[in-house]
């Protein structure tokens, strides 16, 4: 059984990074760090509409700060959505302020409210950890998702993303009989190749959401990742392959109703063709992004030696195995796409619990 690192390391953002972020307009001046959040006074638990306990906590601050907190907060949010215009702020308010008790970050969650219409949105602000922000960056250019984020020395600023929480989509959606099940296959497919291409772990049914995208005549899906923790830190190969976690069964036996051998590799290589086609648009950041990150530490040497030996032998390359860090192994991992045009099958791996 594959164990995942039950509480990652957080690693700074060095000097390199933060010059990349700057560059790319992913870094912005703040007004409140994430350590400012940390001195908040009380908290209560958070429950959801059914009373069940979130794992989050609402949390307060006095008086005096609380203006000051809340300003800044909207400000924060102007710059998300809308390039910092404060005009977009004076019908909004900030609704709470949460932070999550179970994650290896403890994140921010801040919900905003439009007083006109009382419509709401989220974002996070969150301590600023290099594997994240590696994971953002090359989601917003490999994958079909646009990302917006920034980094302030060691606080990290995201969006939110929506969709439907992959286990409430397993738990209340995938059986309706609206459900195109064919093709929420075929998107899993495709979302487990990216994975494994670009290296981000651990996404298993809590890690990413479900989008539902009507059509004239037909619902899609979109799978999109929501915890970027596990971008090139693990050293097994059988983490960076969600088919391989068992909370996605209840997706994964769908895929083997209805996939055979034969549409599943057409799958494959369609998004293997889209990556390369990514890779060849955006090849300045992804060349720029992948030569910092070979100069940062972002996972142990022990993690680092296991994953290039199981790509090694997996794609049986010994290409692998002249890579010192995570950085050389990532552009080893994304060069196989021009080398192959499909990574061998191997059905061995077991199950992660």
């Amino acid at each position: 059984m594959a164990i995942i690192s039950k509480k990652k390391i957080i690693y700074p953002i060095y000097d390199k990074l933060q010059l990349y972020c700057a560059e790319h307009g992913r870094q912005a001046d703040l007004p409140i760090t994430y350590e400012d959040l940390c001195r908040y006074n009380s908290s209560i638990p958070l429950f959801d509409n059914n009373d069940n306990d979130t794992l989050w906590e609402t949390v307060f601050f006095s008086p005096i700060e609380m203006e000051q907190v809340h300003a800044s907060l909207k400000y924060i949010y102007s710059l998300l959505r809308a390039g910092g215009d404060v005009s977009v702020i004076k019908h909004l308010y900030i609704d709470r302020i949460d932070v999550c008790t179970y994650g290896n970050t403890r994140p921010f969650r801040i919900r905003v409210v439009n007083r006109i219409n009382d419509l709401f949105d989220y974002f996070y602000i969150k301590r600023a950890d290099a594997s994240r922000v590696y994971g953002l960056e090359l989601e917003h250019l490999l994958s079909p998702n646009n990302i917006t984020f920034f980094v302030n020395d060691q606080t990290l600023v995201e969006e939110h993303i929506q969709g439907i929480p992959g286990d409430q989509f397993m738990a209340g959606h995938m059986h309706s009989q609206e459900v195109n099940e064919i093709r929420l296959a075929k998107e899993f497919v495709k979302f487990n190749e990216r994975c494994f291409v670009r290296l981000l772990g651990d996404m298993h049914a809590n890690n990413f959401v479900v989008e539902i995208i009507p059509d004239f005549d037909e619902v899609h899906y979109r799978i999109r990742p929501i915890d970027f923790d596990q971008q090139n830190y693990e050293g097994r190969r059988v983490i960076y392959l969600p088919q391989f976690f068992k909370q996605n069964n209840p997706i994964i036996q769908i895929g083997i109703k209805y996939m055979k051998p034969e549409l599943e590799l057409q799958y494959q290589k369609e998004e293997r063709s889209r990556l390369r086609n990514r890779i060849r648009a955006a090849h300045y950041k992804i060349d720029q992004l992948i030569e910092v990150m070979k100069g940062d530490n972002i996972s142990k040497p022990t993690n680092v030696h296991q994953l290039k030996t199981e790509l090694s032998e997996m794609y049986r390359s010994s290409s692998f195995l002249k890579c010192q860090n995570m950085g050389e192994v990532l552009h080893e991992s994304l060069s196989m796409l021009f080398k192959q045009k499909i990574r061998p099958r191997n059905n061995s791996i077991p199950i992660i619990e």
